[in-house]
């Protein structure tokens, strides 16, 4: 009967994942996905090619490791609002969604999509798939909760999505891929949040409710 790992070698496992995540996402960056190879990687993470040949037998699927990691949102600690209050629920989520797009790293792998993707178009379908894509829904579910809660009046959740997250993003996000020195204070940030949580408000919100 084969042994089950011990905390220790589990904690080792996970931290040689993370340096190798951290080591690919920065040689893509700096040398492209098709000038990066898995060797470099395990070289610049510091790990044996067996060790990282173990985690990931592919450069895709380092890549999907990747898009994954940066877009997770762990549901036990920050589950999906409940429905009932189509303010504070929208104010959670933009919160939420700021802390996703301003993390490390999460600039640097958009860049490498857009850089690779006329070469390697499956990059840009792991990013929307792996990444943008379960976000994005987990968003449509709540404001169809808050429809059928009677909080919100809609007739597409997916567009409503979209132009929710599309105005935060707009502001917080997109600016960075052009602007090397676009830092907003944390008190803009929040303003950005606060009008697109009104303007939704005042687009879908049930009328005994806008106030709220």
């Amino acid at each position: 009967m084969t042994a089950r790992p011990s905390e220790y070698h589990r904690r080792v496992a996970a931290q040689k994942r993370t340096s190798i995540v951290e080591a690919a996402t920065k040689l893509f960056l700096d040398s492209g996905y098709d000038g990066t190879s898995l060797a470099r990687i395990a070289e610049a993470a510091g790990v044996s090619r067996a060790t990282l040949f173990k985690q990931f037998a592919t450069k895709a699927a380092l890549f999907e490791a990747i898009v994954t990691e940066y877009w997770k949102v762990d549901e036990e600690e920050a589950p999906l609002p409940e429905p009932g209050n189509l303010r504070k629920g929208l104010e959670a989520i933009g919160r939420r969604y700021v802390e996703l797009l301003t993390q490390p790293g999460m600039a640097a792998l958009f860049r490498i999509v857009i850089a690779e993707v006329p070469r390697f178009p499956e990059l840009g379908e792991t990013q929307f798939k792996l990444g943008k894509m379960p976000y994005f829904e987990s968003v449509r579910r709540y404001l169809v909760a808050e429809n059928s809660a009677g909080t919100a009046r809609l007739d597409d959740a997916e567009m409503a999505a979209t132009q929710f997250l599309g105005m935060i993003s707009n502001y917080v996000f997109w600016p960075r891929m052009l602007l090397a020195r676009w830092e907003p204070d944390d008190s803009a940030i929040t303003d950005a949040v606060d009008q697109a949580v009104l303007t939704m408000l005042a687009r879908y919100g049930a009328p005994e409710t806008r106030g709220t």
